[in-house]
Protein backbone atom coordinates (compact mmCIF):
# COMPACT_ATOMS: atom_id res chain seq x y z
CA UNK A 1 0.00 0.00 0.00
CA UNK A 2 0.78 4.01 -0.77
CA UNK A 3 1.12 5.67 2.41
CA UNK A 4 1.45 9.35 2.73
CA UNK A 5 5.00 9.64 2.45
CA UNK A 6 5.33 7.81 -0.74
CA UNK A 7 2.82 9.13 -2.22
CA UNK A 8 4.16 12.92 -1.36
CA UNK A 9 7.65 11.91 -2.92
CA UNK A 10 6.15 10.59 -5.77
CA UNK A 11 4.00 13.70 -6.45
CA UNK A 12 6.80 15.95 -5.43
CA UNK A 13 9.26 14.11 -8.11
CA UNK A 14 6.33 14.22 -10.95
CA UNK A 15 6.87 17.74 -9.99
CA UNK A 16 9.90 18.07 -10.70
CA UNK A 17 9.99 16.36 -13.82
CA UNK A 18 7.38 18.19 -14.88
CA UNK A 19 9.19 21.11 -13.96
CA UNK A 20 12.32 20.12 -16.15
CA UNK A 21 9.83 19.26 -18.99
CA UNK A 22 8.79 22.39 -19.02
CA UNK A 23 11.77 24.35 -18.61
CA UNK A 24 13.28 22.19 -21.65
CA UNK A 25 10.10 23.50 -23.86
CA UNK A 26 10.90 27.02 -23.70
CA UNK A 27 13.37 27.54 -26.81
CA UNK A 28 16.80 29.43 -26.23
CA UNK A 29 15.18 32.39 -28.14
CA UNK A 30 12.09 32.79 -25.56
CA UNK A 31 14.44 32.51 -22.71
CA UNK A 32 16.61 34.75 -23.68
CA UNK A 33 13.75 37.48 -25.15
CA UNK A 34 12.56 36.65 -21.44
CA UNK A 35 15.80 37.49 -19.19
CA UNK A 36 16.03 40.53 -21.42
CA UNK A 37 12.27 41.96 -20.39
CA UNK A 38 12.62 40.97 -17.02
CA UNK A 39 16.08 42.53 -16.09
CA UNK A 40 16.77 45.00 -18.76
CA UNK A 41 14.54 48.41 -19.68
CA UNK A 42 14.01 49.21 -23.39
CA UNK A 43 14.35 52.54 -24.68
CA UNK A 44 11.39 54.61 -25.97
CA UNK A 45 9.04 51.72 -25.53
CA UNK A 46 6.21 51.00 -23.08
CA UNK A 47 7.74 47.49 -20.89
CA UNK A 48 4.83 45.54 -21.56
CA UNK A 49 4.42 43.93 -24.81
CA UNK A 50 7.56 44.42 -26.45
CA UNK A 51 8.44 41.93 -28.79
CA UNK A 52 12.19 41.94 -29.98
CA UNK A 53 14.34 39.80 -32.29
CA UNK A 54 16.69 37.66 -30.11
CA UNK A 55 19.62 37.95 -32.72
CA UNK A 56 22.03 35.63 -32.65
CA UNK A 57 24.52 36.47 -35.32
CA UNK A 58 24.62 39.17 -38.16
CA UNK A 59 26.53 39.19 -41.18
CA UNK A 60 26.17 41.22 -44.54
CA UNK A 61 22.55 43.28 -44.24
CA UNK A 62 21.23 39.70 -42.61
CA UNK A 63 20.07 39.39 -38.46
CA UNK A 64 19.53 36.02 -37.35
CA UNK A 65 17.58 34.52 -34.56
CA UNK A 66 18.12 31.66 -31.97
CA UNK A 67 15.57 29.57 -34.43
CA UNK A 68 17.55 30.09 -37.53
CA UNK A 69 15.05 32.71 -39.26
CA UNK A 70 16.86 35.53 -41.28
CA UNK A 71 15.91 39.01 -41.06
CA UNK A 72 16.77 41.50 -43.75
CA UNK A 73 18.36 44.78 -42.01
CA UNK A 74 16.61 47.26 -43.87
CA UNK A 75 17.54 50.38 -41.88
CA UNK A 76 20.76 49.77 -41.22
CA UNK A 77 19.98 49.18 -37.27
CA UNK A 78 19.75 52.85 -36.24
CA UNK A 79 20.51 53.70 -39.77
CA UNK A 80 23.92 52.84 -38.29
CA UNK A 81 25.32 49.90 -39.73
CA UNK A 82 26.96 51.12 -43.78
CA UNK A 83 29.32 48.51 -43.71
CA UNK A 84 27.28 46.03 -43.03
CA UNK A 85 27.43 43.47 -40.10
CA UNK A 86 30.12 41.01 -38.58
CA UNK A 87 32.55 42.39 -41.17
CA UNK A 88 35.93 40.29 -39.66
CA UNK A 89 38.20 43.19 -40.48
CA UNK A 90 36.99 45.42 -37.73
CA UNK A 91 37.32 42.96 -35.22
CA UNK A 92 41.10 42.41 -36.20
CA UNK A 93 41.30 45.90 -35.76
CA UNK A 94 40.02 46.34 -32.51
CA UNK A 95 41.61 42.90 -30.91
CA UNK A 96 45.18 44.06 -32.41
CA UNK A 97 44.70 47.63 -30.74
CA UNK A 98 43.38 45.57 -27.36
CA UNK A 99 46.23 43.69 -27.22
CA UNK A 100 48.86 47.15 -27.73
CA UNK A 101 46.70 49.02 -24.94
CA UNK A 102 42.95 48.98 -24.63
CA UNK A 103 42.89 52.45 -22.44
CA UNK A 104 44.81 55.50 -21.63
CA UNK A 105 43.51 58.86 -20.64
CA UNK A 106 42.64 61.65 -23.02
CA UNK A 107 45.81 63.34 -21.79
CA UNK A 108 47.94 60.62 -23.27
CA UNK A 109 47.92 60.09 -27.18
CA UNK A 110 48.09 56.89 -29.04
CA UNK A 111 49.36 56.16 -32.74
CA UNK A 112 45.80 55.52 -33.72
CA UNK A 113 44.43 58.54 -32.11
CA UNK A 114 46.54 60.96 -34.42
CA UNK A 115 45.68 58.92 -37.44
CA UNK A 116 42.05 59.09 -37.36
CA UNK A 117 42.35 62.83 -36.94
CA UNK A 118 44.44 62.63 -39.25
CA UNK A 119 41.96 60.93 -41.72
CA UNK A 120 39.62 62.66 -41.00
CA UNK A 121 40.56 65.79 -41.95
CA UNK A 122 41.50 64.61 -44.90
CA UNK A 123 38.01 63.54 -45.99
CA UNK A 124 36.17 66.54 -44.66
CA UNK A 125 35.65 69.59 -46.95
CA UNK A 126 37.04 73.25 -46.31
CA UNK A 127 39.49 73.66 -42.99
CA UNK A 128 37.70 71.65 -40.78
CA UNK A 129 41.08 70.01 -39.66
CA UNK A 130 40.48 69.32 -36.03
CA UNK A 131 38.59 66.51 -34.05
CA UNK A 132 37.47 66.49 -30.47
CA UNK A 133 36.65 62.34 -29.93
CA UNK A 134 33.70 62.02 -27.95
CA UNK A 135 31.73 58.53 -27.25
CA UNK A 136 28.25 58.90 -29.47
CA UNK A 137 26.09 61.56 -31.28
CA UNK A 138 24.30 62.93 -28.44
CA UNK A 139 27.81 63.32 -26.62
CA UNK A 140 28.89 64.74 -30.34
CA UNK A 141 25.68 67.29 -30.53
CA UNK A 142 26.31 68.44 -26.28
CA UNK A 143 30.27 69.34 -26.83
CA UNK A 144 29.09 71.42 -30.42
CA UNK A 145 26.43 73.15 -28.40
CA UNK A 146 29.05 73.64 -25.33
CA UNK A 147 31.96 74.90 -28.00
CA UNK A 148 29.58 77.36 -29.90
CA UNK A 149 28.36 78.77 -26.77
CA UNK A 150 31.62 79.42 -25.57
CA UNK A 151 33.60 80.09 -28.74
CA UNK A 152 31.09 83.25 -29.58
CA UNK A 153 30.01 84.35 -25.80
CA UNK A 154 26.32 84.13 -27.12
CA UNK A 155 24.13 81.41 -25.46
CA UNK A 156 21.12 81.40 -28.32
CA UNK A 157 20.87 77.74 -30.20
CA UNK A 158 18.55 77.82 -33.52
CA UNK A 159 17.18 74.04 -34.77
CA UNK A 160 14.35 73.06 -36.65
CA UNK A 161 11.33 71.44 -35.28
CA UNK A 162 10.60 67.78 -37.01
CA UNK A 163 14.42 67.27 -36.27
CA UNK A 164 16.17 64.96 -33.86
CA UNK A 165 19.98 65.58 -32.07
CA UNK A 166 20.00 63.02 -29.94
CA UNK A 167 18.85 61.96 -26.11
CA UNK A 168 20.38 63.88 -23.63
CA UNK A 169 19.09 67.17 -21.74
CA UNK A 170 20.91 69.41 -24.41
CA UNK A 171 20.61 67.40 -27.85
CA UNK A 172 17.14 66.84 -27.25
CA UNK A 173 16.13 70.36 -26.12
CA UNK A 174 17.84 70.56 -29.30
CA UNK A 175 15.90 68.71 -30.82
CA UNK A 176 11.59 68.83 -32.32
CA UNK A 177 11.06 66.01 -32.23
CA UNK A 178 8.31 64.53 -29.87
CA UNK A 179 10.29 62.39 -27.73
CA UNK A 180 11.53 65.53 -26.01
CA UNK A 181 7.82 66.17 -24.89
CA UNK A 182 8.16 63.98 -21.75
CA UNK A 183 10.82 65.90 -20.62
CA UNK A 184 10.01 69.26 -21.12
CA UNK A 185 10.09 70.28 -17.68
CA UNK A 186 13.60 69.62 -17.41
CA UNK A 187 14.13 71.42 -20.97
CA UNK A 188 17.60 73.17 -21.06
CA UNK A 189 17.16 76.82 -21.67
CA UNK A 190 18.33 78.98 -24.81
CA UNK A 191 16.89 76.79 -27.53
CA UNK A 192 14.32 78.34 -29.96
CA UNK A 193 12.70 76.39 -32.81
CA UNK A 194 11.92 77.07 -36.25
CA UNK A 195 9.82 75.73 -38.58
CA UNK A 196 10.62 74.35 -42.07
CA UNK A 197 7.67 72.56 -44.20
CA UNK A 198 8.69 70.28 -46.52
CA UNK A 199 7.53 70.09 -50.09
CA UNK A 200 5.22 67.21 -50.60
CA UNK A 201 3.16 69.34 -47.65
CA UNK A 202 3.72 73.03 -49.58
CA UNK A 203 0.46 74.37 -50.42
CA UNK A 204 1.57 77.41 -52.27
CA UNK A 205 3.68 76.42 -55.35
CA UNK A 206 7.16 75.54 -55.58
CA UNK A 207 8.45 78.96 -56.60
CA UNK A 208 7.51 79.92 -53.29
CA UNK A 209 9.48 77.15 -51.05
CA UNK A 210 12.69 78.73 -50.85
CA UNK A 211 11.95 82.17 -50.16
CA UNK A 212 9.35 81.44 -47.89
CA UNK A 213 11.15 79.46 -45.77
CA UNK A 214 14.17 81.39 -45.38
CA UNK A 215 12.25 84.52 -44.70
CA UNK A 216 10.95 82.50 -41.83
CA UNK A 217 14.43 81.86 -40.37
CA UNK A 218 15.31 85.64 -40.86
CA UNK A 219 12.28 86.48 -39.18
CA UNK A 220 13.19 84.27 -36.18
CA UNK A 221 16.32 85.32 -36.03
CA UNK A 222 15.59 89.28 -36.46
CA UNK A 223 13.00 88.30 -33.22
CA UNK A 224 15.59 86.53 -31.13
CA UNK A 225 18.38 88.82 -31.64
CA UNK A 226 21.09 88.23 -33.90
CA UNK A 227 24.34 88.93 -31.37
CA UNK A 228 22.43 86.47 -28.80
CA UNK A 229 23.01 83.53 -31.41
CA UNK A 230 25.47 81.14 -30.84
CA UNK A 231 24.55 78.77 -33.70
CA UNK A 232 22.17 77.30 -36.13
CA UNK A 233 22.04 73.50 -35.59
CA UNK A 234 20.85 71.27 -38.83
CA UNK A 235 20.95 67.63 -39.74
CA UNK A 236 22.99 67.22 -43.07
CA UNK A 237 19.77 65.43 -44.35
CA UNK A 238 16.95 65.25 -42.44
CA UNK A 239 16.27 60.98 -41.12
CA UNK A 240 14.26 59.50 -38.22
CA UNK A 241 11.87 62.35 -38.78
CA UNK A 242 11.19 61.24 -41.89
CA UNK A 243 13.80 62.48 -44.57
CA UNK A 244 12.28 65.88 -45.79
CA UNK A 245 14.14 67.52 -48.04
CA UNK A 246 15.52 71.39 -48.03
CA UNK A 247 14.43 73.12 -50.30
CA UNK A 248 17.17 73.99 -52.97
CA UNK A 249 19.48 76.46 -51.88
CA UNK A 250 18.35 76.46 -48.30
CA UNK A 251 21.60 75.50 -46.71
CA UNK A 252 23.26 78.11 -49.11
CA UNK A 253 20.64 80.54 -47.96
CA UNK A 254 21.61 79.74 -44.41
CA UNK A 255 25.03 79.54 -44.71
CA UNK A 256 25.11 83.45 -45.68
CA UNK A 257 22.55 84.41 -43.30
CA UNK A 258 25.06 82.66 -40.08
CA UNK A 259 28.34 84.61 -42.00
CA UNK A 260 26.30 87.89 -41.98
CA UNK A 261 25.52 87.71 -38.19
CA UNK A 262 28.55 85.72 -36.76
CA UNK A 263 26.48 82.89 -36.22
CA UNK A 264 28.67 79.14 -36.21
CA UNK A 265 26.77 76.42 -38.77
CA UNK A 266 26.97 73.26 -36.78
CA UNK A 267 25.93 70.30 -39.04
CA UNK A 268 24.52 66.86 -37.25
CA UNK A 269 25.69 64.17 -39.80
CA UNK A 270 25.04 61.68 -37.05
CA UNK A 271 22.99 59.75 -39.35
CA UNK A 272 23.61 60.95 -43.11
CA UNK A 273 27.30 61.18 -42.53
CA UNK A 274 29.67 58.63 -44.03
CA UNK A 275 28.78 57.49 -47.41
CA UNK A 276 25.16 57.17 -46.31
CA UNK A 277 23.64 60.01 -48.71
CA UNK A 278 26.13 59.58 -51.83
CA UNK A 279 28.50 61.60 -49.89
CA UNK A 280 30.85 61.50 -47.03
CA UNK A 281 28.25 63.81 -45.39
CA UNK A 282 24.94 64.74 -46.40
CA UNK A 283 25.74 68.89 -46.57
CA UNK A 284 28.14 68.41 -49.21
CA UNK A 285 24.95 67.29 -51.35
CA UNK A 286 24.04 70.93 -51.06
CA UNK A 287 27.42 72.72 -51.48
CA UNK A 288 28.47 74.51 -48.35
CA UNK A 289 31.20 74.13 -45.58
CA UNK A 290 29.96 74.07 -41.75
CA UNK A 291 31.94 75.33 -38.55
CA UNK A 292 31.38 71.83 -36.78
CA UNK A 293 30.77 68.90 -37.74
CA UNK A 294 28.54 66.62 -35.31
CA UNK A 295 29.32 62.65 -36.48
CA UNK A 296 29.25 58.99 -34.80
CA UNK A 297 27.04 56.37 -36.51
CA UNK A 298 28.68 55.39 -39.26
CA UNK A 299 32.18 56.53 -38.01
CA UNK A 300 32.19 52.92 -36.60
CA UNK A 301 29.05 51.08 -37.78
CA UNK A 302 28.29 50.29 -34.17
CA UNK A 303 30.80 47.95 -34.12
CA UNK A 304 32.00 50.05 -31.17
CA UNK A 305 30.15 53.31 -29.46
CA UNK A 306 32.11 56.33 -30.87
CA UNK A 307 31.56 60.02 -32.42
CA UNK A 308 33.39 62.85 -33.27
CA UNK A 309 32.96 66.76 -33.28
CA UNK A 310 35.03 68.12 -36.40
CA UNK A 311 36.10 71.80 -36.24
CA UNK A 312 37.50 74.79 -38.18
CA UNK A 313 41.15 75.83 -37.94
CA UNK A 314 39.45 79.27 -36.72
CA UNK A 315 37.74 77.60 -34.19
CA UNK A 316 40.22 75.68 -32.88
CA UNK A 317 43.19 78.51 -32.76
CA UNK A 318 41.19 80.28 -29.99
CA UNK A 319 42.26 77.15 -27.74
CA UNK A 320 45.74 77.03 -28.72
CA UNK A 321 45.81 80.02 -25.63
CA UNK A 322 42.61 79.44 -24.16
CA UNK A 323 42.03 76.67 -22.02
CA UNK A 324 39.01 74.13 -23.75
CA UNK A 325 36.82 73.42 -21.29
CA UNK A 326 35.71 70.20 -22.59
CA UNK A 327 36.30 66.48 -21.41
CA UNK A 328 35.02 62.91 -21.44
CA UNK A 329 37.26 60.39 -19.87
CA UNK A 330 36.51 57.94 -22.57
CA UNK A 331 37.96 60.75 -25.19
CA UNK A 332 39.76 59.43 -28.22
CA UNK A 333 39.40 55.59 -26.64
CA UNK A 334 42.40 53.78 -28.38
CA UNK A 335 40.11 50.62 -29.77
CA UNK A 336 37.34 52.76 -30.99
CA UNK A 337 39.94 55.05 -33.08
CA UNK A 338 41.01 51.67 -33.90
CA UNK A 339 38.08 50.59 -35.28
CA UNK A 340 36.93 54.04 -36.76
CA UNK A 341 40.19 54.30 -38.53
CA UNK A 342 39.04 50.32 -40.22
CA UNK A 343 36.07 51.65 -40.76
CA UNK A 344 37.12 54.21 -42.52
CA UNK A 345 39.24 52.13 -45.00
CA UNK A 346 36.45 49.43 -45.55
CA UNK A 347 34.35 52.67 -47.69
CA UNK A 348 37.29 53.51 -49.60
CA UNK A 349 38.32 49.88 -50.17
CA UNK A 350 34.87 48.70 -50.99
CA UNK A 351 33.75 52.16 -52.88
CA UNK A 352 30.70 51.58 -50.86
CA UNK A 353 30.18 55.42 -50.84
CA UNK A 354 30.13 54.71 -54.95
CA UNK A 355 27.41 51.42 -54.16
CA UNK A 356 25.27 53.98 -52.24
CA UNK A 357 24.85 55.90 -54.79
CA UNK A 358 23.70 53.22 -57.62
CA UNK A 359 21.80 51.15 -55.15
CA UNK A 360 19.80 54.48 -54.12
CA UNK A 361 18.55 55.13 -57.62
CA UNK A 362 18.14 51.68 -58.28
CA UNK A 363 15.67 52.00 -55.08
CA UNK A 364 14.18 54.89 -56.22
CA UNK A 365 13.36 53.65 -59.76
CA UNK A 366 11.55 50.74 -57.88
CA UNK A 367 9.53 52.66 -55.45
CA UNK A 368 7.97 54.32 -58.43
CA UNK A 369 6.68 51.07 -59.55
CA UNK A 370 5.30 50.15 -56.46
CA UNK A 371 3.65 53.60 -56.19
CA UNK A 372 1.77 52.26 -59.46
CA UNK A 373 0.56 49.52 -57.19
CA UNK A 374 -0.08 50.60 -53.65
CA UNK A 375 -2.57 53.66 -53.39
CA UNK A 376 -1.66 54.14 -50.05
CA UNK A 377 1.55 55.51 -51.32
CA UNK A 378 1.83 58.93 -50.96
CA UNK A 379 5.36 60.22 -51.22
CA UNK A 380 8.87 58.95 -51.42
CA UNK A 381 12.00 60.76 -50.22
CA UNK A 382 15.30 59.90 -51.02
CA UNK A 383 19.32 60.90 -50.41
CA UNK A 384 21.71 57.84 -51.37
CA UNK A 385 20.52 54.91 -48.72
CA UNK A 386 18.38 57.21 -46.37
CA UNK A 387 14.77 57.53 -47.31
CA UNK A 388 11.63 56.77 -46.57
CA UNK A 389 8.19 56.02 -48.11
CA UNK A 390 5.50 58.33 -46.35
CA UNK A 391 1.80 56.23 -46.74
CA UNK A 392 -1.41 58.19 -46.74
CA UNK A 393 -4.79 57.19 -46.82
CA UNK A 394 -6.01 59.71 -49.75
CA UNK A 395 -3.67 60.41 -52.27
CA UNK A 396 -5.46 63.82 -53.41
CA UNK A 397 -6.22 65.23 -49.77
CA UNK A 398 -2.58 63.86 -48.61
CA UNK A 399 -4.02 62.74 -45.45
CA UNK A 400 -1.18 60.64 -43.72
CA UNK A 401 -1.92 56.98 -42.39
CA UNK A 402 -0.86 57.84 -39.06
CA UNK A 403 0.10 61.88 -38.30
CA UNK A 404 3.06 63.09 -36.65
CA UNK A 405 3.54 62.32 -33.34
CA UNK A 406 0.42 59.41 -33.12
CA UNK A 407 -1.12 58.60 -30.46
CA UNK A 408 -1.93 54.44 -30.23
CA UNK A 409 -5.70 54.72 -31.65
CA UNK A 410 -4.22 56.48 -34.69
CA UNK A 411 -1.43 53.52 -35.32
CA UNK A 412 -3.31 50.89 -36.10
CA UNK A 413 -3.09 50.60 -39.37
CA UNK A 414 0.59 51.19 -39.47
CA UNK A 415 1.36 49.28 -36.45
CA UNK A 416 -0.54 46.15 -38.74
CA UNK A 417 2.18 46.77 -41.44
CA UNK A 418 4.81 46.73 -39.24
CA UNK A 419 4.28 43.46 -37.76
CA UNK A 420 3.21 42.06 -40.96
CA UNK A 421 6.94 43.30 -42.01
CA UNK A 422 8.67 41.80 -39.11
CA UNK A 423 7.05 38.44 -40.00
CA UNK A 424 7.73 38.17 -43.30
CA UNK A 425 11.88 38.62 -42.10
CA UNK A 426 12.01 42.07 -42.18
CA UNK A 427 13.85 44.49 -39.46
CA UNK A 428 13.62 48.58 -40.30
CA UNK A 429 12.51 51.49 -39.04
CA UNK A 430 8.57 51.99 -39.00
CA UNK A 431 7.37 55.25 -37.64
CA UNK A 432 4.14 57.16 -37.55
CA UNK A 433 2.91 56.87 -41.56
CA UNK A 434 7.10 56.15 -42.11
CA UNK A 435 8.59 52.92 -43.83
CA UNK A 436 12.18 53.59 -43.59
CA UNK A 437 14.29 52.17 -46.60
CA UNK A 438 18.17 52.65 -45.64
CA UNK A 439 19.75 49.26 -46.09
CA UNK A 440 23.81 49.46 -45.41
CA UNK A 441 25.74 50.52 -48.27
CA UNK A 442 26.70 47.36 -48.90
CA UNK A 443 23.44 46.27 -50.34
CA UNK A 444 22.94 44.31 -53.44
CA UNK A 445 20.03 45.01 -56.46
CA UNK A 446 18.98 41.19 -55.68
CA UNK A 447 18.39 41.89 -51.56
CA UNK A 448 16.77 45.24 -52.51
CA UNK A 449 14.24 43.21 -54.47
CA UNK A 450 13.97 40.96 -51.77
CA UNK A 451 13.47 43.90 -49.14
CA UNK A 452 10.79 45.64 -51.31
CA UNK A 453 8.57 42.56 -52.02
CA UNK A 454 8.33 42.61 -48.01
CA UNK A 455 7.90 46.09 -47.86
CA UNK A 456 4.86 45.60 -51.04
CA UNK A 457 2.98 42.53 -49.27
CA UNK A 458 2.96 44.28 -45.74
CA UNK A 459 1.68 47.85 -47.69
CA UNK A 460 -1.43 45.75 -48.93
CA UNK A 461 -2.60 46.38 -45.44
CA UNK A 462 -2.73 50.12 -45.34
CA UNK A 463 -3.67 49.70 -49.84
CA UNK A 464 -7.23 48.47 -47.31
CA UNK A 465 -7.54 51.26 -46.08
CA UNK A 466 -7.12 54.16 -48.46
CA UNK A 467 -9.63 55.71 -50.37
CA UNK A 468 -10.55 54.86 -53.78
Amino acid sequence: MLNEENAFKIQHSTFKINQVSETKTISESQEIIQNNQDYTLFSWSKQKGTNPIAVKHAEGVYLYDYDGKSYIDFSSGLMNVNIGHGDQRITNAVVKQMQEVSYVTPSCVTKVRGELGKKLAEICPGDLNKAFFTLCGATSIENALKLARLFTGRHKILSRYQSYHGASIGAMSASGDPRRIPVDAQQAPNFVHFDLPYLYRWEYGEETFLKETVSNLEKIIAYEGPATIAAILLEGESGSSGCFKYPVGYLKAVREICNKHGILLIMDEVMSGFGRTGKWFGFENHGIVPDMIAMAKGLTCGYLPFGCLMVSDKIAAKYDDTVLALGLTYSAHPVSCAAALATLKIYEEDNLIENCVAMGKYIEQEVEKLKQKHPSIGDFRNTGLLGCIELVTNRKTKEPMAPFNAKPDEMIVMNKVAAKIKELGMYTFVRWGFIFIAPPLIVTKEQINEGLAIISEAINIADESTAP
